[in-house]
């Protein structure tokens, strides 16, 4: 599978990568999917503090055993919660982020990690206080590099202009391109990547779209009313192929711009698939 950097780091991950939010909480078939994506070629596995209050971190590390070092490993901090009560609230605070890694390493059951991204972001946030928390941890030598996880112009901006941030992820698919109007071409300049995620549309951009837009899009998707989805994935099931598919189509489409240097949507971005398996 092909590879990209990603930003200005040494990190170069595969153009599809495996996003563990939906793994669940059966190990065995967590281990599994891991695997399975592993053997495929995937290198990069993301998954987050908050999935299933640290279960979801505790299962990858597990599943990871004795292929670590096969992996670019991205988790997210941000989120500070209460697994007892499954509440949290949000937390960028340097106190919070500092003392919070030392439990995704734990559950993960690893000494470091490739790329520590923030789960969110307000322009009310301490920026600079966070960022100094992300810096910290890489002179430590916790964090390799660091990111962003955002769909908000305005934060993503004040961290391009403030940070040394290496990715953004954000929501981009043939669905949802406001991206290409707001931030796209910035991050390409600053040789930022972009980690899409959701760039088959809840399963709509795929050869299941239609049954997908039928469970998903009743209501309508974004800005349009389900009569426009349905067309639209008729549309595209008109251009699909036994040797190109929807989903082909789709993952195509989010690779091609330059902000994302096909990567798993970044400009030399890497493609976080979730449920890609």
């Amino acid at each position: 599978m092909n590879k990209r950097q990603v930003g200005k780091s040494d990190l170069y991950i595969s153009e599809i990568g495996l996003g563990c939010m939906s793994l669940g909480t059966n190990e065995s078939h967590a281990k599994d999917i891991i695997d399975r994506a592993l053997d495929a070629g995937i290198n990069y596995v993301d998954t987050a503090d908050l999935y299933d209050f640290g279960e979801n971190e505790k299962i990858v590390g597990k599943a990871l055993k004795g292929r670590r070092d096969e992996v670019v490993l991205g988790t997210k901090v941000g989120n500070n919660f209460n697994k007892e009560k499954e509440d949290w609230f949000w937390d960028p605070s340097k106190a919070y982020i500092k003392e919070e890694v030392k439990e995704s390493l734990r559950r993960l059951g690893t000494d470091y990690i490739d790329l520590y991204q923030l789960h969110g972001g307000t322009i009310e946030d301490p920026i600079d206080e966070t960022i100094e928390a992300f810096e910290d941890l890489v002179k430590e030598g916790v964090v390799r590099y660091y990111g962003i996880s955002s769909i908000r112009p305005n934060v993503i901006r004040e961290y391009v202009k403030r940070s040394n941030i290496v990715s953004v992820m954000m929501q981009y698919s043939l669905f949802d391109r406001r991206p290409e109007e707001e931030v796209l071409d910035l991050l390409q300049e600053n040789h930022i990547s972009v980690l899409a995620r959701g760039p088959l549309a809840k399963g709509m951009l795929s050869d299941r779209g239609l049954e997908k837009v039928e469970e998903k899009a009743q209501n309508g998707h974004l800005s349009y009313s389900y009569d426009e989805i349905k067309h639209m994935v008729e549309n595209l099931q008109d251009h699909a192929t036994e040797e190109r598919s929807l989903q082909a189509i789709a993952l195509q489409y989010v690779l091609k711009h330059p902000a994302s240097n096909k990567t798993d949507c970044v400009s030399k971005t890497s493609l976080k698939l979730k449920n890609a398996l």
